[in-house]
């Protein structure tokens, strides 16, 4: 009920309006937001990069509704992964294939993938599709496969949604294509048809699909990240949750397999803790970075993830 509350918020014309024009809301966003710029995102990627951690930069922006709008967004995603070129950080890019054209019109999505599939493989970098609700899972996968099959598969990674009953047979398909996958649990309200309703069987889902991408890495020969931190390894756990890594920790161990084979993701500004004990462990940890003036959806599923990060921002709020 929590999290579904602020999901529904996150979409919600009136509460933008509303709370983005509060100053206290820009100033608690800044915690999960990296900035509204490129150069505030670089920014906050080099002090992270100087903590030993790499990055994903990701522009914000969702379901445009308007071709000039994503051909807008896909030359922003051109022109970061130049800066991150020019930069000389470890980091690649997320997009969300909503933002540059999937339900505006499906060939110019394609044909705009294209153009930053081919800047990322120019440039030695890496673009990884995000997930977005379940409406466009089959369609994000089915181009994702395409890319794949079409001299990219270095270059392009996929997010999987962990709460989806769909997601082991999505899993075995890409990862039988040669694909690299971030794990995540999900952060979209969906239907007790599609999605499981637990935390417990989630999370025991969570743990299956971790399983089955470890076993697979070791068998094709165990890739690892890349020296200058842009290419990921084949599977990527994206999760805050101590158990989960814990789970993944002593699967590793047990697999023998190298820790560099193996990344762990966070969020920016969430469980920095994590992040540098699993660093110091020798784990390659990358963190999102999102920027961007479109920051209010992101920050209401922020929100809606944990309680403690509602505490912050009513603290926030009520100390101006």
């Amino acid at each position: 009920m929590f999290r579904a509350f602020f999901v529904s918020l996150s979409r919600a014309t009136w509460a933008q309006k509303w709370i983005t024009r509060l100053p206290v809301a820009r100033q608690a966003a800044a915690r999960f937001v990296a900035g509204e710029t490129q150069a505030e995102a670089l920014q906050a990627v080099r002090q992270l990069n100087q903590r030993g951690i790499l990055a994903t930069l990701d522009h914000l922006g969702e379901s445009t509704t308007r071709a000039s709008e994503a051909e807008q967004a896909t030359a922003e995603v051109l022109s970061l992964l130049d800066a991150i070129q020019q930069a000389g950080v470890q980091a690649n890019v997320s997009i969300k294939l909503s933002q540059i054209g999937l339900v505006v019109d499906p060939a110019l999505c394609e044909a705009n993938l294209w153009k930053i599939l081919e800047k990322a493989r120019d440039l030695g970098n890496f673009v990884r599709i995000d997930m977005e609700d379940s409406s466009l899972t089959q369609r994000t996968l089915d181009l994702y496969l395409k890319a794949l099959s079409s001299g990219f598969a270095n270059h392009v990674g996929i997010v999987l949604q962990a709460y989806l009953y769909r997601t082991e047979a999505d899993l075995t398909r890409v990862l039988t294509a040669g694909g690299r996958v971030r794990l995540c649990k999900g952060a979209y309200k969906e239907p007790a048809s599609l999605a499981f309703s637990r935390k417990a069987d989630v999370n025991l889902n969570y743990d299956q699909l971790t399983l089955q991408m470890l076993r697979h890495t070791l068998r094709h020969g165990t890739p690892q990240v890349s020296a200058d931190g842009r290419i990921p390894p084949i599977p990527a756990l994206a999760t805050h949750d101590p158990q989960r890594i814990r789970f993944a920790v002593q699967a590793v161990e047990e697999l023998y397999l190298p820790k560099r084979a193996v990344e762990f993701q966070m969020l920016y500004g969430i469980r920095r803790d994590l992040q540098e004990s699993l660093a110091a462990e020798g784990f390659p940890v990358r963190v999102y970075v999102p920027y961007g003036t479109h920051w209010y959806p992101y920050f209401m599923r922020r929100l809606g993830e944990r309680p403690a990060n509602l505490w912050f921002f009513l603290k926030n709020f009520f100390q101006h």
